[in-house]
């Protein structure tokens, strides 16, 4: 399934976008878009789709997208029944922090929470319900107030442990191209295993390409990366074949064999280590939900003009409930 394009409009002399979105339910919309996004997810429970990631959500649900990586939450059930579920959602541009960062040393960390949230990042139990706290600033009015705003939570995030939660071959668009934080020689491996890992990969041609010896290339990763050569390999090989399974039809003997796995019983093996779910079951992860969303006869709410397009020619037309927009 081909995540869609988002356009996200920021309006004109707006540094960020805060949207509040309301609704009965959170539909399936698999999309990406080139912003940074941070959700704050209340009054929901479902599954919450991050590139090769496929968790549980529950209550105050708070995560940092990357730019580019396909995402989206599903879910039919609020935990109050008798209210909507509500998604408060902060889109910036990175270059936009990083020159913020770069201005004012007293924000700093906002590069080093960028580098973290590199492949989606979900903040721990408790993130949310703080952040709810600081909502009525977000939701101002005062566009200055809520700019303030974003700053300070980004800020405070910055401070927080986070769990990673895709590989970099989840990205739509290719995101795992070295991305300057590791030194050249680890860059110029990350590349050649990007390109060449459905081929059997032995260490010491990798330790060539850097010029360093299995040892020290070995030293680095774990140093780099926090983990090993191995372990690197058979995560951008998961996360390939997540992405054939969920953007095609092809057979799974094939996924594995086009994901660099000569033996369908160790990719079985594998992908279930990885996902906690068999390639089929996983596959159906997908398919079931992206069913589920297009048969609801609950109306949506507002969403961009991309994906309202986009989903113009799949389904009936249906009026949009319950919208609420800030922009700053």
């Amino acid at each position: 399934m081909k995540a869609a394009y988002e356009h996200v409009d920021f309006g004109e002399s707006c540094s960020v976008r805060v949207y509040h979105r309301r609704l009965p339910r959170i539909p399936f919309e698999w999309h990406h878009h080139p912003e940074y996004e941070l959700t704050l997810t209340m009054n929901s429970q479902g599954k919450r789709y991050i590139g090769d990631s496929v968790t549980v959500y529950g209550a105050d649900d708070l995560v940092l997208v990357p730019p580019n990586l396909p995402h989206t939450w599903s879910s039919n059930h609020s935990i109050d029944a008798s209210e909507g579920q509500v998604a408060i959602v902060i889109w910036f541009d990175g270059g936009w922090v990083r020159n913020f960062a770069d201005l004012c040393p007293e924000y700093n960390g906002l590069r080093e929470l960028l580098r973290r949230a590199s492949c989606g990042l979900a903040f721990q139990e408790g993130a949310g319900a703080q952040m709810r706290e600081r909502l009525p600033q977000l939701l101002s009015n005062d566009p200055k107030e809520r700019l303030k705003a974003v700053l300070d939570i980004l800020h405070w995030l910055s401070t927080l442990p986070g769990e990673p939660l895709a590989t970099p071959s989840a990205f739509d668009v290719k995101a795992s191209t070295p991305s300057g934080y590791e030194p050249e020689r680890i860059n110029r491996v990350l590349a050649l295993i990007e390109t060449q890992f459905a081929k059997p990969l032995r260490l010491d041609a990798l330790a060539k390409a850097a010029g360093v010896s299995e040892r020290s290339l070995t030293r680095h990763f774990a140093q780099h990366l926090g983990e090993t050569v191995g372990r690197y390999i058979t995560r951008i090989r998961i996360g390939h074949a997540c992405r054939m399974l969920t953007e095609t039809t092809t057979p799974i003997a094939l996924v594995a064999t086009r994901s660099g796995f000569t033996n369908i019983a160790n990719f079985n093996r594998q992908f279930k280590a990885a996902k906690d779910l068999t390639p089929a079951a996983y596959r159906q992860q997908f398919t079931g939900a992206r069913r589920d969303s297009a048969i609801a006869t609950v109306p949506l709410t507002e969403r961009s003009p991309s994906l309202q397009a986009k989903a113009a020619k799949a389904t009936p037309s249906k009026k949009a409930t319950g919208k609420q927009s800030r922009r700053v």
